[in-house]
């Protein structure tokens, strides 16, 4: 178990040289991915964005971008629906996009196996249950996104994190990436039905981000 917010030493060196090994296995489409976002979007080719990770400690959550800059006559970003383009579908469908990510977890700020990091005004809509997500480091997988991952409800998606945290075990770990890897290959649980990123969490409420940067 990690209800107490330890991290075993054990999961951080497993961390840091799983995402090594990736790093170094994927470093050539890394790089093809760096030409085709400036290609197509242009610079910057990362998205950064801050976001809460162990107990709500706010970082720099890294991801190639998939969204143009296309704006109304007013100025004002389109939808993300509008500005989600080929590239970015296709990054996100496959998961491509999160690659980045492994820099946080040697940096980390991440794990590999974890509660999803979130948008920063959602730390005051949880409820005391809910907030105990936070008591792990953030993952670029986890229990909730091989159980359905976007297409699950937010109540769901929370109870899953919890679920986690008070029964982790290194198998799991293990398990979930494994999982992770298939469910990737098949494409499943992208989005919400209707939505081209995930609906906003607003506690008791949720309604549709629109004119978000990046989800």
């Amino acid at each position: 178990m990690m209800n107490d917010g330890r991290i075993p030493p054990s999961k951080r060196i497993f961390d840091v040289v799983l995402t090594t090994l990736i790093l170094i296995m994927l470093s050539p489409i890394f790089i093809l991915i760096v030409i085709l976002v400036l290609l197509v979007h242009g610079k910057p080719v990362l998205f950064r964005q801050k976001r809460p990770g162990l107990y709500g400690e706010i970082f720099t959550i890294y991801k190639f971008r998939t969204m143009s800059n296309l704006r109304d006559k007013d100025g004002n970003l389109e939808p993300d629906s509008k500005r989600l383009t080929r590239l970015g579908k296709f990054l996100r469908s496959t998961s491509l996009d999160e690659l980045p990510e492994l820099l946080n977890v040697l940096k980390g700020e991440m794990s590999l196996v974890g509660p999803r990091p979130l948008l920063i005004q959602y730390l005051d809509r949880y409820s005391n249950e809910q907030a105990r997500r936070h008591e792990v480091l953030p993952g670029i997988t986890g229990w909730a996104q091989i159980n359905g991952r976007n297409a699950l409800s937010w109540e769901e998606r929370f109870q899953m994190d919890v679920w986690y945290i008070d029964h982790w075990s290194f198998g799991l770990d293990l398990k979930i990436l494994w999982i992770t890897f298939w469910k990737v290959i098949k494409r499943e649980g992208i989005n919400q039905p209707g939505h081209a990123t995930a609906p906003e969490f607003m506690g008791n409420l949720t309604r549709s981000i629109e004119g978000e940067n990046e989800a």
